[in-house]
């Protein structure tokens, strides 16, 4: 069934905030043994670091983006009759 209504992807500024998490995988800037951390090397700090930092930021990219709608100015998809189980 066609349908002009625009789905996927959406975009918001706070998307953004998703590109921090991804700075970890940029192992060059981070392959060192110095400083440690209760004898733990820089390289393996750094990376435990950033899973609180990524579940942060995805919760809060989520929690701002969750009620914008996918298209605006359209109406939904489908109608209160689409859904209704009895229709026919």
């Amino acid at each position: 069934m066609p349908s002009d209504h625009k789905t996927g992807l959406r975009w918001s500024n706070w998307n953004l905030l998703l590109i921090l998490p991804l700075l970890m995988l940029i192992t060059p800037w981070f392959n060192k043994s110095e400083p440690s951390v209760f004898g733990l090397p820089f390289f393996y700090w750094y990376q435990f670091l950033f899973v609180p930092l990524g579940v942060l930021c995805v919760g809060i990219v989520y929690v701002k983006t969750k009620d914008e709608p996918v298209a605006t100015g359209k109406p939904d998809k489908l109608g209160v009759d689409d859904l209704d189980e009895g229709a026919n």
